[in-house]
């Protein structure tokens, strides 16, 4: 009887212990000063367009710039809201860390095509088929579209075209050019071989670009990259060649 009192006597020590530390590690400075503010760019990988430098002027600009300031009273949600505001922003989280610090992490808008249409519009096209402003500073390798290019096509059809280049190692590196014909066909100009790859529609672009690998590697591969001036996929059922005019 004796040793489950001692014992319960001692978990209530243990577990008064507990609280109190965990309250004191908690517990922020009365009066503590934001020291500094780190900034962490979750897809550097694909862009690189937003800095440490560029928030703190955004917030600055706002008045509401944190270091210097009381902890208590940075107001997280208004750092939040007024970063969202970024057009290169996609989403943005501002905590505290008990050292005095406010962490700011931020998702970008990843471009993936640049658009350069015959009617003068001009902007980058990202991930999810939105519209980016053109003075992103992009530090990745983007195909650029050209032709008769409709904002509606763009955000509908090109962008899906745009994600599977992003993911296709192959058709990254050699895609150069998308050119936009009137009637929305679609012709590719790629970086190596001096020819055009005309895809017609784009429906079936995964398959299409499949058989044009496959001539790539059973075919150029073996009378050269420049026989042919272009090189037909619109129907789905084979490949057309036009050779080269000497």
């Amino acid at each position: 009887m004796v040793k489950r009192i001692l014992l319960s006597i001692v978990l209530l020590l243990i577990i008064a212990y507990l609280v109190v530390a965990i309250t004191a590690f908690n517990r922020k400075p009365a009066g503590q000063v934001c020291h500094d503010m780190e900034l962490v760019i979750k897809d550097t990988v694909y862009a690189g367009f937003i800095t440490k430098k560029e928030v703190a002027g955004i917030l600055e600009k706002k008045g509401i710039y944190p270091v210097g300031k009381p902890m208590d009273r940075i107001r997280s949600k208004t750092l939040e809201k007024e970063l969202a505001k970024h057009p290169l922003i996609d989403e943005v989280e501002c905590y505290k860390t008990p050292s005095g610090k406010l962490c700011v992490e931020v998702s970008q808008r990843i471009p993936i095509l640049r658009v350069m249409s015959a009617n003068g519009e001009n902007y980058y096209l990202d991930n999810k088929g939105t519209v980016m402003p053109p003075d992103a500073k992009c530090v990745a390798h983007l195909a650029i579209v050209t032709g008769r290019v409709e904002k509606s096509f763009a955000m509908r059809d090109l962008y899906k075209f745009g994600v599977f280049l992003q993911n296709n190692k192959f058709w990254d590196a050699q895609i150069e050019q998308i050119h936009v014909l009137s009637d929305k066909n679609v012709e590719l100009v790629p970086r190596v071989g001096d020819h055009i790859i005309y895809l017609g529609k784009l429906d079936n672009f995964e398959r299409k670009l499949d058989r044009v690998k496959a001539f790539y590697e059973k075919g150029l591969n073996k009378v050269g990259w420049n026989k042919y001036s272009r090189i037909s996929v619109e129907f789905s059922n084979q490949i057309i060649c036009t050779k080269r005019e000497k």
